[in-house]
């Protein structure tokens, strides 16, 4: 929700209720990015007498099972300031962060895509059961060095022939689609299935860096709507070894979407990056 949508509902509801009642929203989400409207207006605000917030964590949860508790426990070894976050529910942005340069923005697809500079753009990262399958919708403005993200698919559980419908509920069933290559055979039966233009990314030595070196030249505009892309890029980060040093390979984790960019924008990177294989 957009800080905008809620006090839209907030001045909607007036009116004298009974003495005893009073009125009340109830918000909960997870935190994730320590710049959300939430936490400055709700959580920065402690002495507020009208705000109540509350913080909880894998340690209140009665329903987990010793292999629950087991994850969090090595996830405190192993990723900490993921841990900090997904685990104890605290407020922060992950260190070493890939992407910096990007904010949330709303904007309306069709006038951007009018620009002269301005090319569409479609990735596919599969998934099923553990992963999600991710298609993000960009626009890439080339003179202007931005990449605006305005729509995205990010679902776990689908076949191909769900993959199509979603597709082509989007209104992306003639646009080019970038697959990933590791799925030759999803990629044809998408084909047979009439997604004409999809094809298959081009991977090779160093493709995952030279991708993420190129896509570092931008500025990303992210619609609000895209919640997903939202909280990948803002967690997607460098790997570090035992000693804490960052090593130059992303962690695998929170690359779905972030995947599928690359994909889509191969074609528009400069030199011979990739080898065909």
């Amino acid at each position: 929700m957009r800080e905008e949508d809620f006090d839209f509902i907030n001045e909607s509801i007036r009116g004298e209720v009974p003495e005893g009642l009073f009125k009340q929203f109830t918000i909960t989400f997870n935190p994730w990015n320590d710049k959300h409207w939430l936490k400055k207006r709700f959580f920065d605000h402690p002495e507020d007498p009208d705000i109540l917030t509350m913080t909880t964590n894998y340690m209140c949860n009665e329903w987990l099972d010793d292999a629950d508790r087991r994850m969090f426990e090595t996830m405190k070894i192993r990723n900490p300031k993921r841990y900090n976050v997904a685990g104890l529910g605290n407020w922060g942005v992950v260190e070493g962060l890939i992407f910096e340069n990007w904010r949330e923005e709303k904007f309306d697809p069709k006038v951007i895509a009018k620009q002269p500079s301005v090319v569409p753009r479609y990735g596919l990262d599969f998934g099923y059961t553990n992963d999600p399958t991710a298609l993000p919708c960009t626009l890439v403005d080339i003179d202007q060095k931005r990449i605006y993200i305005y729509d995205e698919l990010y679902e776990k559980g689908l076949t191909n022939d769900m993959i199509y419908k979603r597709i082509e509920h989007m209104g992306l069933v003639h646009q080019r689609i970038t697959g990933d290559s590791a799925e030759p055979k999803s990629i044809q039966e998408l084909r047979n299935l009439g997604l004409n233009g999809i094809r298959k990314a081009r991977k090779g030595k160093d493709s995952i860096n030279n991708g993420i070196q190129f896509l570092q030249n931008f500025e990303f505009i992210i619609h609000p709507r895209c919640v997903n892309f939202l909280t990948e890029i803002s967690n997607y980060s460098w790997a570090q070894d035992k000693f804490g040093k960052k090593l130059n390979v992303p962690i695998d984790d929170f690359n779905h979407l972030m995947d599928a960019l690359r994909y889509a924008t191969e074609d528009l990177q400069t030199g011979d990056l990739f080898s065909f294989k």
